[in-house]
């Protein structure tokens, strides 16, 4: 085929769009597909039970497919799935899931995922995910839609991350974020709300009012964490406050970063 190259190794089985790119050096294991403009740029390697979304490029040295890095992983047939048009730079590793987790680790759309960080086995992220130079996603962890994650940061294993939350650079997460929430500190803190990024996708200026009443309240109401949030719940009209409550309401096997 034109769009792959000579020096490219292909094994037998690979599903491969015509219209997808190989380049020198690269190598795709038998049980891969690659969709619609798909690129692999040079010394690109994906392998394992992967399949990976149109429109999606994935850079020189990335390691994409491989075993999980978990004693527990004996062999099975597990998967990593990648949706359309992601970025994947250099150095990049994502690993295809666990039987003990599901089997699925699965990526979403639209993502960027920064030179050198690691999505490890059993990992959902949602789409439109920023996942900066050198930051690792430990196993089991969910990562919502529209969520940055900054440079040098961890997160730990079965952590959640709600839709629309920034952790800053050189963060360790430890426990669950709510949506919209901003985090920041060597040990994560939750300092108040990604106020940021509500505003720069066009969230009305009375849904964003309802959400710093909901944090002053999730910050300050008696009770627990809980029972303020179940509050809200009963109180609020807001769809971007009901997507916090139901975050926190949700089955979760981590405690919550709660405000200062």
């Amino acid at each position: 085929m034109s769009n792959i190259h000579p020096s490219a190794v292909i094994e037998e089985g690979a599903q491969i769009d015509p219209s997808a790119k190989v380049g020198p050096f690269s190598v795709v294991g038998p049980h891969v597909v690659l969709h619609a403009d798909v690129e692999l740029k040079s010394h690109a390697i994906v392998t394992g039970r992967t399949e990976v979304g149109e429109g999606t490029v994935i850079f020189p040295f990335s390691v994409i497919g491989e075993i999980p890095q978990d004693l527990k992983f004996k062999g099975e047939a597990s998967r990593l799935v990648i949706g359309k048009r992601n970025r994947i730079r250099e150095h990049v590793t994502m690993n295809c899931g666990t039987e003990g987790g599901g089997g699925l680790t699965k990526v979403g759309d639209d993502g960027l995922f920064m030179a050198g960080c690691h999505i490890a086995h059993d990992a959902i992220l949602g789409d439109r995910v920023i996942v900066v130079n050198s930051v690792a996603v430990a196993g089991h962890c969910i990562i919502e839609d529209d969520v940055i994650i900054g440079g040098l940061s961890g997160i730990h294993q079965f952590v959640r991350i709600g839709k629309g939350a920034i952790i800053g650079a050189l963060t360790m997460v430890t426990n669950d974020v709510i949506p919209y929430g901003l985090v920041q500190g060597p040990r994560g803190a939750l300092d108040g709300l990604n106020l940021v990024g509500l505003k720069r996708r066009g969230v009305a200026r009375g849904d964003i009012t309802a959400l710093r009443a909901a944090f002053q309240m999730l910050a300050q109401g008696e009770g627990t964490f809980h029972d303020r949030a179940q509050r809200l719940g009963d109180e609020t009209e807001s769809d971007f406050v009901r997507e916090i409550v139901d975050f926190v309401m949700a089955d979760t096997g981590r405690h919550f970063l709660t405000p200062k």
